[in-house]
């Protein structure tokens, strides 16, 4: 552990954190920064490549200025700096550690064990607040598939629900988007059946 550096349980406790603060901690450390309360993350394996088949989907049709990207940082204000799963961002920013908020055009948040309704409904009113149009929440979760929830920003400036489905997803907004959700679910599906050979 780095001089200096806490336990995950103590900088979970924390909740005054600022932007400023986030140089104090171990470059290797994951984390996202929601209302001043710093949460650290542990993405399993599964999570992870989740993420990166997620990021794959979202390619085709990508506008030529944007990319998606998986686990990036978005820069929002001095209490926030949150890390969605993947985020469709300029391409301008890409050599950059963290993405401004106004480069985002779409961001997906995937469910884990870790995740906590709170901070999924923090980064809902955050994400509309910033003006980022589409929100997809995506929850391998589910028994009967994984689950993709479309979010998108209205003119009152918050969420609407569009679809929730286990189904092959696929929208014109805010680009041509075909999301294999039955897919998703075999992924998660050969991984348990791995987890159970000896």
């Amino acid at each position: 552990m780095a001089a200096g550096l806490q336990r995950s349980s103590e900088l979970d406790d924390k909740d005054d954190w600022t932007v400023d603060d986030l140089a104090s901690l171990s470059e290797d450390l994951r984390y996202e920064l929601i209302d001043g309360r710093l949460i650290v993350l542990h993405w399993t394996v599964f999570h992870q490549n989740l993420c990166q088949v997620l990021a794959g989907m979202l390619w085709p049709g990508c506008p030529p200025s944007h990319m998606p990207v998986p686990q990036v940082s978005i820069e929002v204000d001095p209490r926030n700096e949150p890390r969605p799963d993947v985020v469709v961002m300029r391409k301008a920013y890409a050599f950059r550690a963290s993405v401004p908020v106004d480069g985002a055009l779409l961001v997906v948040d995937v469910v884990s064990a870790s995740s906590h309704f709170r901070d999924l409904y923090a980064k809902w009113k955050l994400y509309a607040a910033h003006d980022v149009g589409t929100y997809l929440v995506v929850d391998p979760t589910f028994e009967g598939g994984v689950m993709l929830t479309e979010c998108r920003l209205g003119e009152n400036g918050h969420y609407d629900e569009v679809i929730s489905t286990n189904k092959t997803f696929t929208t014109d907004f805010p680009y041509p988007i075909t999301i294999d959700v039955p897919a998703l679910t075999a992924l998660r599906d050969d991984f348990r059946r791995a987890e159970g050979d000896p």
